[in-house]
């Protein structure tokens, strides 16, 4: 890949995207980049905040077994959510996403706790 074709695929990607591929990408032997450890890197991300955002958000008690074949499915789903990640701002959403339901879960306990303690 010649250096007008890395600039312009660098320019397509994604804030996070392209700093995990530009901090992790690793001279090879034959002097191209070798960029394996970040493709691996950014699917890891994907998938911890896609199972962060479904504990949050979506996750019931089920029985271990259940719980198993559901984050196999999530693991799944993530090598697709990793391809659509480098020029669209999947990780970002997903932050987004977070986010949002930390800030509802903190307000729901604190409601809550409000109605447990009896005011006087």
């Amino acid at each position: 890949m010649n250096p007008q074709e890395t600039e312009f695929v660098y320019n397509r990607m994604s804030g996070i995207s392209r700093f995990i591929y530009e901090f992790l990408g690793t001279p090879a032997a034959n002097g191209e980049m070798d960029y394996s450890t970040a493709g691996y890197v950014l699917f890891a991300v994907v998938f911890l905040m896609s199972a962060l955002v479904y504990k949050l958000g979506f996750a019931k008690k089920l029985k271990f077994y259940q719980s198993l074949i559901i984050y196999i499915f999530l693991f799944l789903g993530c090598l697709i959510l990793t391809f659509l990640a480098f020029f669209l701002p999947i990780v970002e959403g997903l932050i987004v996403a977070a986010l949002i339901l930390i800030v509802y879960r903190v307000r729901r306990m604190n409601e809550h706790k409000g109605e447990e303690d009896p005011v006087t």
